[in-house]
Parts: structure tokens; C-alpha cells; sequence
């Protein structure tokens, strides 16, 4: 294999969709340094691992010699992309923009080089725009090929309002490839009229046009809808390393492929190899998923606190130990109140039918002991210990 293609084989790891592949083997081939942008709007403080998916990629172009840039989107972050969604996000005023900023560049480098990173602001050239200027951007494109977007399309075939602003940020993310020269753009599957929209507007400025690498959204703890703070199911980077540990565990053993591939930095051989260990060897998954655990673990808090966090899983789910800073809730129970009960008042589930499918499950204990018993009344004048599933506890004083 060529070093060509075996850059290649490494930067389409993983990725839904190159445009244009023959361009990008162009530009490798030319043995340059490429410029590779890659663009967040500060909309929340904190990163998940559903944006470490790009990120990681960013670390496979940097690991073969080029360059990233990486962009904070703070003018564009005042405009609010609604990138997927069937209404206009609410614009962020500039203090959150920066705030947010900040955060970012502190927590990138944690997966990329700094010596291979430039930290950009599209606010270094939009904000210089006069209204003249935007008139003549927003000129090059029509309102025809922006309903071709298939948010703003749905929202208009449901008489949703849009609102003229919202056009303007396709435009402004394509600029940004015009201003920074870019040679190749990363983004989510779901920015592809964005993503193209640099292309278009490079040739018009008379540049070569980016490629185009389009990464998946990653699924959350659900293993149903992508990774979203918005649904509870995402894994912060910025999270203590025992709760990333017991979350990486949560995941189900088929989803657990999915994070080793778009997550991991073992290479793909190793990873096959660990998969038929499992699914053909007899070796048991759990010990596999440590292993990513351990890894996702070092890269953000060390390989340290990774031994902890194993250390503490292993006493806790292995032996059945309690951990020490459970919360303590209270329940009114009066004369007696089912366990099923007292397990939803106390936080546990969202639910009472839950509760019973918890215990139903197998997956409920008190202080220690397996429920089998939906019926069981829990008395005032004492305080147990419950858990459901296997993260879940609380210290619950019966009233």
C-alpha cells in the first residue's frame, strides 16, 4: 500500500461520505501540508463525545502532517444554527459566545496537538463585513437552493416560519472556507448543504474547492438517538473519570463496536482481533469494554485516574460494594408504602411503571439484596439503601 492510500485508509476510517475522493488524492499526492477546517459554534460550555468523533479525525490529518484549523464559530453562534431542527434556535448574545469559547479551546487539546492546531474566529473577518459586503455574499445564492436544505424545506412545506437571518448562515459557513483558504472541511452527516456551500463559493473566489468529510452522529447511552445533552444521553469530556468509566460500561455490547471504531485510537486490525475474540472466541465482552473504558478514561484525566476509575467499578459492580457519596433522600411513606413506590419517589426511575419493570428485571436491591417482591411495603422510621440497575443509588430515610 502506498503512503497515499494508506492516508487515505486512515482519514475515510469511520466517515459516511468524501467529496471528492479523486480531489483529495490530487492534494495528498501534492505532498503539501493541508489546510483542514473544521468549524463548532459555542452553543454549549461543554463537549460530549459525539463531538470528539470530528475531533478525533482532526487528530488523524494532524498524526499525517497537516495542518488544522480549527474554527470557533463566535459571529456565526449569534445567528444560531438550526441545523435538524423545525424552528429557529434562539441566537447566543456575545458574552455566552465567549464564554463558551473559552472552554473549547481549553478542553480540544486534549485530543489534538497544539503545535498542529490553529485556534481561529470567523468574527476576524465577518465582523469586518460592511452591509454592503453581505448583500453582494448573499447574492450568489438563490432562495430556491436554500430550501433545498431539508430543515428549512420542511419547515416551509409546514408553513414554520424562517427567518431571513437563518439563510445567511449556510452562507457565512461557506465564506469561512473562502477566508481561510481551506483545503479540506470536516463536519457532521447533517451539515452536508453547509459543508457544500464552501465549495460553491470557493470556486466563485476563484480557489481550488474543498473536499468534503462527512463523519456520523455518534449514538448515545440509548443507543437509539444520537448523542445530545438535550437528551441526557451523552458522555462529557469534562465529566469525573469514575462517571466516564461507568458510563462507557452502560453501553450495550453491540453499540460498544460502534464507539470503538469512532472513538478509540487502536487501530482497525486490533480492533477486528478484540471482536472475534468476543464473537467467535468466547471472551467476554465486559473485559473488552474496559479496555475502551481505560482508554477514553487516560486520554482526559490520565492514565492514573483510569486505574482509579477501574478500581472503583471493579469494587463496586464486582463485589457489590457501596460507594460512599450516594445522596440521601427523604420519602413519606405514613403507615407503609410499596418498594416500587418509594423507588420512584426517591428519584430512581421517572416513573412507577418503571420502578416495576426495574424490579421485574432483576435490577433493584435493597441494602444489597435483590427485590423480587413489586409489593414489598418499606415501613417509616428506617433508612435503606436502594439501587436500581447498576449506577443508580440512594440513602432513603422512610418517613
Amino acid at each position: 500500500m502506498s503512503d497515499v492510500q494508506a492516508a487515505l485508509a486512515l482519514i475515510k476510517r469511520g466517515a459516511d461520505g468524501l467529496l471528492v475522493e479523486s480531489e483529495l488524492v490530487q492534494k495528498l499526492e501534492s505532498g503539501r501540508p493541508l489546510r483542514v477546517k473544521a468549524g463548532f459554534d459555542p452553543t454549549a460550555p461543554d463537549l460530549h463525545f459525539g463531538h470528539t468523533v470530528l475531533i478525533n479525525k482532526l487528530r488523524h490529518f494532524q498524526d499525517l502532517g497537516h495542518q488544522v484549523q480549527f474554527l470557533i464559530g463566535d459571529f456565526t453562534g449569534m445567528i444560531g444554527d438550526p441545523s435538524g431542527k423545525n424552528a429557529t434556535r434562539p441566537p447566543l448574545s456575545r458574552e455566552q459566545v465567549l464564554e463558551n469559547a473559552r472552554t473549547y479551546q481549553e478542553q480540544v487539546f486534549k485530543i489534538l496537538d497544539p503545535e498542529k492546531t490553529e485556534i481561529c474566529f470567523n468574527s476576524t473577518w465577518m465582523q469586518s463585513m460592511n452591509a454592503a459586503d453581505m448583500i453582494r455574499l448573499a447574492s450568489l445564492q438563490t432562495v430556491a437552493r436554500m430550501l433545498e436544505r431539508d430543515d428549512f424545506a420542511k419547515r416551509y412545506a409546514g408553513q414554520q416560519p424562517i427567518s431571513i437571518h437563518e439563510f445567511l448562515y449556510p452562507l457565512c459557513q461557506g465564506y469561512d472556507s473562502v477566508a481561510m483558504k481551506a483545503d479540506v472541511e470536516l463536519g457532521g452527516t447533517d451539515q452536508r448543504f453547509n459543508l457544500l456551500m464552501g465549495r460553491e463559493l470557493q470556486k466563485h473566489y476563484g480557489q481550488t474547492p474543498q473536499c468534503v468529510l462527512m463523519m456520523p452522529l455518534l449514538e448515545g447511552l440509548d443507543g437509539v438517538n444520537k448523542m445530545s445533552k438535550s437528551l441526557g444521553n451523552y458522555i462529557g469530556i469534562a465529566e469525573p473519570a469514575k462517571e466516564i468509566f461507568g458510563k462507557v460500561m452502560s453501553v450495550s455490547d453491540t453499540l460498544m463496536w460502534r464507539y470503538f471504531e469512532l472513538l478509540s485510537f487502536r487501530s482497525l486490525e486490533e480492533i477486528a482481533g478484540l471482536r472475534r475474540g468476543v464473537e467467535q472466541e468466547g471472551r467476554n465482552p465486559r473485559d473488552v469494554k474496559v479496555m475502551l473504558a481505560q482508554e477514553l478514561v487516560a486520554r482526559f484525566h490520565g492514565a492514573a485516574a483510569a486505574d482509579e476509575a477501574l478500581a472503583d467499578f471493579e469494587a463496586r459492580f464486582q463485589r457489590n460494594a457501596i460507594p460512599d457519596d450516594i445522596p440521601e433522600v427523604r420519602v413519606a411513606v405514613g403507615e407503609g408504602m410499596p418498594v416500587f413506590q418509594v423507588i420512584k419517589q426517591a428519584g430512581l426511575t421517572g416513573s412507577t411503571s418503571e420502578a416495576m419493570r426495574m424490579i421485574d428485571q432483576g435490577a433493584v436491591k435493597l441494602n444489597g439484596e435483590r427485590v423480587d417482591d413489586k409489593a414489598r411495603l418499606l415501613p417509616a422510621g428506617e433508612t435503606v439503601v436502594l439501587q436500581v440497575g447498576k449506577r443508580k443509588f440512594a440513602s432513603v430515610v422512610l418517613e
